[in-house]
């Protein structure tokens, strides 16, 4: 299919090249994430680039709808070369082994042999598919950890199963494994591996949450059975230093949960998220510090999420020093992060470590921007609030007092 025949609204406007991560402004128009984001950050526009409408905020939010609306039609697009409905040349074999799955002790011979199988190719994988190797697999990892999770050939059974069903892409909330995974026998299973799991299950049950994450899953019930010890994995998994794509993994996972469920942010406070996220936050490249600012961001929200931040030794001073040094999204959340934080938590402690570790100098630099933006009078605001106080302290910023008009 021609370029031509691709719906409009697939495309971006900027580039007219299909979106593969499509994201909404505040104007309702959906744009490639690394398109609009040169126009804002790069040329420093601060307008919609399609309608050039003034925007009040930069903000932009995944449109996960829109995506999985791309994914579908360009599945469609392949299916007839890449999907044969004829079986594959693995066809027999693949069938026998399900059979074994079934009553075979030796169940990780089987499913390595089958992934083997999977890794061939699209023809063997579109095969197992539609053979109906995705619920056998599925029945494995339910069976090993649900009804026997304490023999370990049982749970070296399932974490192979893990390792071929992480093969699989999880293209939509219509796609047939995604459908089976999401179940919540399946990913009751998973948030187990993530708990006691070798690190390679782990890995590979974190892969397979992010490509649920990227849906509109809920996932109140798999919390709710699993409580805080679903999110001590996942930090856990944050914390790896040995994997960073698990750690990476497992902040999207993360921040999918936070932004959907208030009520997570409290059991992630309480298994110390605020903690984990302040401690690796100063060594974190600009990807995971943005993530983590996020995640801060969204504790910080919450009444206990504050008081974790201002009781850590390193909370404000961390936030503080990531302003202007990160890039202008990082700087925009730690912003959020010290106008939540001073103003429903404005002891004095948390004022004078914003102006000793030098965030105030940087709130007046940020005042200087040109445009209006909800950062900018974020900023305005902590300044106005707590400028009397900041004052009064030797390293006051001599050019605060003239942005704020005060007298001499």
């Amino acid at each position: 299919m021609e370029k031509a025949d691709c719906p409009p609204d697939f495309r971006c406007p900027i580039s007219m090249e299909v979106m593969k991560d499509p994201v909404t402004i505040l104007t309702g128009v959906s744009y490639e994430r690394k398109n609009v984001e040169k126009w804002f950050h790069k040329y420093n526009k601060t307008t919609c680039p399609a309608t050039m409408q003034p925007l009040q905020s930069l903000d932009m939010t995944p449109n996960h709808t829109l995506k999985r609306l791309i994914l579908a039609w360009q599945d469609k697009l392949v299916t007839p070369s890449s999907s044969p409905s004829h079986p594959s040349i693995k066809h027999e074999e693949m069938v026998s082994l399900f059979s074994t799955l079934e009553s075979s002790p030796f169940k990780v011979t089987s499913l390595r042999k089958l992934r083997s199988i999977v890794q061939l190719g699209d023809d063997t994988r579109s095969d197992f598919i539609r053979s109906g190797g995705v619920e056998a697999v599925v029945r494995v990892l339910v069976n090993q950890t649900v009804v026997d999770n304490s023999d370990f050939v049982s749970f070296q059974a399932c974490e192979e199963a893990l390792g071929l069903l992480h093969l699989l892409p999880l293209i939509s909330e219509e796609d047939k494994t995604f459908q089976l995974l999401s179940k919540p026998e399946p990913m009751k299973s998973m948030a187990i591996v993530l708990q006691r799991g070798s690190a390679e299950a782990r890995l590979y049950a974190i892969t397979i949450f992010r490509q649920i994450a990227k849906t509109d899953f809920d996932w109140n019930f798999l919390l709710q059975d699993q409580g805080i010890d679903m999110f001590k994995s996942l930090l856990e998994l944050v914390y790896d230093e040995l994997c960073s794509k698990a750690s990476s993994c497992a902040l999207e996972v993360l921040i999918e949960i936070l932004a959907s469920s208030k009520k997570s942010r409290l059991k992630a406070i309480e298994a110390g998220a605020v903690c984990v996220f302040v401690e690796l936050l100063p060594d974190s490249n600009k990807s995971k510090c943005e993530k983590m600012l996020l995640l801060i961001k969204l504790l910080c929200e919450c009444a206990e999420g504050r008081m974790a931040l201002v009781e850590h030794g390193l909370g404000i001073p961390a936030v503080s020093k990531k302003l202007l040094h990160v890039s202008n999204s990082a700087t925009k959340l730690g912003v959020k992060i010290l106008w939540l934080t001073s103003t429903f938590h404005p002891t004095e402690r948390v004022l004078e470590e914003m102006l000793i570790y030098g965030a105030v100098k940087k709130l007046v630099a940020l005042i200087h921007l040109e445009g209006r933006s909800s950062t900018k009078e974020k900023v305005l605001n902590i300044l106005k609030l707590h400028g009397n106080s900041w004052r009064r302290h030797p390293c006051f910023p001599s050019d605060l007092k003239y942005c704020l008009g005060c007298p001499e």
